[in-house]
């Protein structure tokens, strides 16, 4: 997704300070993905920040819906009986010792 941003025009500026060693590693890092520093430095930064906020999602329900959800994480798994089934054959790996 942070591509779809590289068209436009950067008018913002973000300083940030950092030890020698935070340098030169996100420029080895950078000269790795053969990115500018600054590229590299905005693109993961927008990536993490991406990921950060694609968990905060919130859910909206009614009590009657919150409820029934919290049941059903609260209830234990239910077998299906196809894998009943499937698990009581003999597998096509397994070697015939007869």
């Amino acid at each position: 997704m942070a591509e779809v941003f590289d068209c436009l025009t950067k008018k913002e500026t973000i300083s940030l300070r950092a030890t020698e060693r935070q340098k030169a590693l996100l420029r080895r890092a950078a000269e790795a993905t053969d990115q500018s520093l600054a590229g590299f430095v905005r693109g993961s930064a927008v990536e993490q920040a991406e990921r950060v906020l694609a968990e905060r999602h919130w859910f909206v329900a009614t009590d009657e819906q919150r409820d029934e959800f919290i049941s059903e994480l609260d209830a234990s798994p239910s077998v299906a009986h196809h894998f009943d089934q499937l698990f009581s054959r003999p597998s096509r790996f397994s070697r015939d010792t007869d």
